[in-house]
């Protein structure tokens, strides 16, 4: 989903200063283009839209007259991501959230993307009711790698983390469960972590629907 966000920004952006700055816009958010990986530690796998959104108009500084006109250009090409267009699930995700909610289990979602794209992908990949609680990077808390956005989860589970476990593929996703001190920390392989990345995992398994096994 995010490799094919970041093209089509690079190419909106491209078109509206008039000169080839997406090559500068993807080295400095962590995307690869000739390969479509997202740097497991960069900007575009850990940071908010709000974040990325003032980076990519800090970098177009160099390319624009002023601020001003740096920002006028950033707002002109921005989008907001299309879960429906772009986002690729990786397993049959509607049976393992099924599979989870019926065996008891309590699903929460904690991501740095903004609310209203979240629960369109949820949505989009028919997973949505399975859902209860949702930490987004515009909510207002800590973003990954701290670990308010778990301790959010807890509150609302009125659970400790001892009993949480949290799944992820990034870093970020890593050091917030360690930080928080979850029960179990599974890292997945199909995401964009690297093994050095999934490495403080207390558990790997090579994609989600491991997590049925």
């Amino acid at each position: 989903m995010w490799g094919g966000w970041a093209r089509q920004l690079g190419d909106r952006l491209d078109d509206v200063i008039r000169r080839p700055v997406s090559p500068d816009i993807y080295t400095t958010i962590g995307f690869d283009p000739t390969t479509g990986r997202v740097a497991p530690g960069g900007l575009l796998a850990t940071g908010t839209m709000a974040g990325i959104e003032e980076t990519v108009a800090r970098v177009l500084r160099r390319w624009c007259p002023s601020i001003a006109a740096a920002r006028r250009a950033t707002a002109a090409a921005w989008l907001v991501p299309d879960p429906a267009a772009l986002s690729v699930p990786l397993g049959d995700l509607p049976s393992l959230f099924r599979r989870l909610h019926t065996d008891g289990r309590r699903i929460a979602v904690i991501t740095t993307d903004d609310r209203a794209p979240t629960d369109a992908t949820l949505r989009a990949l028919g997973v949505r009711d399975w859902v209860e609680a949702i930490v987004c990077g515009d909510d207002g808390f800590g973003v990954k790698p701290a670990p308010d956005a778990v301790i959010a989860v807890c509150h609302a589970f009125r659970t400790e983390p001892p009993r949480v476990a949290v799944v992820g593929d990034t870093p970020a996703d890593m050091a917030m469960a360690r930080e928080a001190g979850v029960g179990l920390l599974i890292g997945v392989r199909n995401g964009i972590g690297s093994e050095e990345d999934l490495a403080t995992a207390d558990v790997v398994v090579d994609s989600v629907d491991a997590l049925l096994d």
